[in-house]
């Protein structure tokens, strides 16, 4: 059975793949990626992975300010923003959240700039991808009140613990595991990879960012999706292909892609 990957959530648009894009796009289709969905994290980010999803069969794009960036957003950001959503293979408003572990934008701004994406993402009907950094508390708080069950989303690259992942489940959320999993010293996570059903699972790299296991200290690509698939996959006492199958379906769905 030929393994069926999608990668919900990579950086194509991050310099480090500016030299070689096209090199990792083959090797992921190689890998047997069949889908990436490319990430924006501010409006110069989210234009390029626009433009990148135009580009290249496969490749979609998700259209977000970071919480890192939230205050260095021109005033018409949004309306910027909403413009991006508009074009041709964007699938999804993100990355967006909270990250109380950095603070490189005041938490006040942070909550204003996430709650604004998250009303924008219910007027355009698109799922939300969503950061979440040490403020687990705050970000579900946030997505209760500002009705993120309307459209759905996903917890990207999930760093909590099973009652969270509950949670978030209970509000219609996905969870997409990332490198982290194949860590050997994360317990928490590897509970997590076990008990989430697998219909609300999805997988992820990150890249460059989180390269999972033996590319730890390298750049990380999509076609390592694969690693984390089989990682999860030998936590469920399953076959890789299955979660891959099950997952790839899980993103199809949740971002709306035709499979044809």
């Amino acid at each position: 059975m030929e393994m069926k990957l999608v990668d919900s959530h990579a950086h194509l648009n991050d310099s480090r793949f500016r030299g070689d894009l096209g090199q990792v796009l083959e090797r992921a289709q190689a890998a047997g990626v069949a889908a990436i969905i490319n990430v924006g994290y501010d409006l110069a980010s989210a234009a390029r992975a626009v433009e990148t999803a135009g580009r290249y069969n496969g490749v979609y794009a998700a259209v977000g300010v970071h919480p890192h960036d939230a205050d260095r957003q021109p005033e018409d950001y949004l309306d910027r923003l909403g413009q991006l959503a508009c074009r041709q293979k964007v699938v999804a408003i993100g990355e967006m959240g909270l990250d109380f572990y950095r603070n490189l934008s005041p938490a006040p701004v942070q909550e204003k700039v996430f709650r604004e994406q998250l009303r924008l993402a219910r007027r355009l009907n698109l799922p939300v991808i969503i950061h979440d950094r040490d403020a687990h508390e705050q970000v579900l708080a946030v997505l209760k009140e500002e009705g993120a069950e309307t459209v759905g989303g996903v917890m990207h690259c999930f760093s909590g613990d099973l009652v969270l992942a509950r949670q978030c489940l209970a509000l219609g959320l996905y969870i997409s595991l990332a490198g982290p999993v194949t860590y050997g010293s994360n317990g928490k996570l590897a509970e997590v990879a076990r008990n989430v059903p697998l219909d609300r699972l999805l997988l992820e790299t990150d890249a460059p960012y989180l390269p999972p296991h033996p590319h730890r200290g390298r750049r990380n690509e999509p076609a390592y999706v694969r690693l984390v698939a089989e990682q999860v996959a030998r936590m469920r006492g399953l076959k890789p292909e299955q979660v891959a199958a099950a997952t790839a379906e899980n993103a199809y769905r949740l971002f709306k892609i035709d499979q044809k």
